[in-house]
């Protein structure tokens, strides 16, 4: 395993989720149910398989496209959407 490469994805992801919407749910679900443990399972279980979503389709397109070209368009769609939310049209 390259530990470097493991590291700075940790921490790129963990810190990228912190205090986001996803965290927000998980809250609102465990104080709702009074059932952390399974809002956990539920979480956990979930962000693995979109991950593994995400890893399959970057390796798919990384023998493809090239990842500048990938990073552009995630970057464009991003802003995209931000600009789209803000002026309320989603």
């Amino acid at each position: 395993m390259d530990w470097k490469i493991f590291l700075a994805t940790f921490s790129a992801i963990f810190l990228a989720e912190l205090a986001d919407k996803t965290q927000l749910v998980g809250i609102g679900m465990s104080a709702k149910s009074g059932k952390p443990l399974t809002v956990w399972l539920g979480s956990v279980s979930a962000y693995i398989i979109v991950t593994a979503i995400s890893v399959l389709l970057g390796a798919t397109l990384g023998k493809y496209i090239k990842p500048e070209f990938i990073r552009y368009c995630g970057a464009t769609l991003f802003v995209l959407i931000g600009m789209l939310m803000f002026l309320g049209k989603i």
